[in-house]
């Protein structure tokens, strides 16, 4: 199915959103290796329609400049040579006055592009292209809260909507119990999922109980209080070298304020002060596995968390409510939580269902050859565009990454 104009405008308008009142300055910078300018992620979005869509499928197309193919790849061998990722900040050029002209050309073209009929194949990739993006709108809020975060003066990426430091009610831990048996996974019906999500398949699950929340940071705190980061015991080996080598002593973005007491935290609105009921976010596999074992539990498998929410509908606090970070979840029986807040780490690695095939040629890049040294996160997150999320849907990072909005959702056999 080929989207709308309409649907594409939608996509690309709220990207240009989220770095509303950024300016060069903003946007240029690059903070660490693993993260990428603002700039850099508005033409690498756009490169992508270029690349796969336009260059390859269009009539008469004419690239925006031919040098920005080797400055905005980001890691697809097949279409060639490309600027070292470490060396993103150093793009002062272009500016993003010519960023946001090169994604105006591409726009124009798709518009006249998206009018003709288009075969199944060109259809899909346009919307992979559009789910491609969804992806970097996150990582533009995430790469853009560590830059910030840097910077002493603590300032808010993004204005916070009403109430966001509303610190909410209280909600008690209840958990809830399923059957287990052999059941169903991956992506099935009809809407758009990534490759990684399929082939559907059968799993065995023994009787399992999730937790009715994520870990909230006053549970967190608990276990700082407990030792939990000074306690080899807890850690897997090569979490507790990270935790040594890396010197954690807390989630990231967490401070202790000038009276030694009251705990912050650095949030797409600036530092503000920690609420003690939101679930705890910025925390690595590693920190989530420890966490779980201190607590007498365990983490989900993927398989498990799947089963859970794909019942639930998709509704939680997404990007589009604007509160900037996790929120309390709601009172209400049953799970809470499963979707936006926090995406939440489980035990499973990520690795290639069984039948699973790269697809041919460069776009067969997008997802299969990082399956290997990686987690599978599931649920999405305050920073997620809610139309992106589905049961499904399969997020993964290194076990020592932390930057994104990654919390976690405790478990136990029943």
């Amino acid at each position: 199915m080929t989207p709308s104009i309409d649907a594409y405008r939608h996509v690309r308008d709220a990207t240009l959103r989220l770095v509303h009142g950024l300016g060069d300055a903003d946007l240029t910078p690059q903070s660490a290796e693993f993260a990428s300018p603002g700039k850099w992620h508005l033409a690498h979005t756009t490169w992508f329609f270029e690349q796969f869509v336009l260059a390859a499928h269009g009539t008469g197309y004419r690239r925006f400049d031919e040098r920005f193919g080797f400055l905005f790849n980001s890691y697809y061998n097949a279409v060639g040579a490309r600027h070292e990722r470490p060396r993103r900040g150093l793009l002062t050029r272009p500016t993003l006055e010519q960023v946001l002209a090169y994604r105006a050309h591409v726009d124009e073209a798709m518009a006249d592009f998206l009018h003709a009929r288009l075969p199944e194949q060109i259809g899909g990739l346009v919307e992979l292209g559009l789910h491609h993006e969804q992806q970097h709108q996150e990582l533009i809020l995430t790469d853009l809260l560590h830059l910030f975060a840097q910077n002493p003066l603590r300032p808010a990426v993004r204005p916070a909507a009403a109430g966001a430091d509303d610190a909410g009610s209280p909600s008690p831990l209840a958990w809830v119990a399923f059957g287990g048996g052999n059941v169903e996974v991956g992506h099935a019906g009809a809407g758009f999922a990534f490759d990684n999500e399929s082939p559907r398949h059968v799993v065995a699950l023994r009787p399992f109980r999730l937790a009715s929340r994520a870990v909230t940071n006053r549970e967190w705190a608990a276990f700082i209080d407990a030792g939990g980061y000074a306690d080899p015991a807890l850690w897997l080996s090569d979490g507790w070298d990270t935790v040594q080598a890396q010197r954690w002593q807390a989630p990231l973005y967490w401070e202790m304020a000038d009276d030694g007491r009251t705990r912050l935290q650095m949030t797409l609105a600036g530092l503000r002060p920690l609420l003690p009921d939101a679930p705890v976010s910025h925390v690595s596999f590693f920190e989530a596995d420890a966490y779980a074992r201190w607590a007498g539990k365990r983490l989900p498998t993927e398989f498990e968390w799947e089963v859970a929410a794909r019942e639930l509908p998709v509704e939680g606090n997404f990007v589009e409510q604007g509160k900037g970070r996790p929120r309390p979840a709601p009172d209400g029986p049953g799970l809470r939580q499963m979707y936006g807040d926090v995406w939440e780490w489980t035990a499973s690695p990520y690795v290639a269902y069984p039948g699973f095939r790269t697809a041919p040629g460069a776009v067969g890049e997008y997802n299969g050859k990082f399956m290997n040294g990686q987690y599978v996160l599931r649920g999405g997150s305050c920073a997620s565009p809610r139309s992106h999320l589905r049961a499904s849907y399969r997020n993964f990072f290194q076990p020592g990454q932390r930057w994104q909005f990654s919390g976690l959702r405790l478990a136990e056999d029943a």
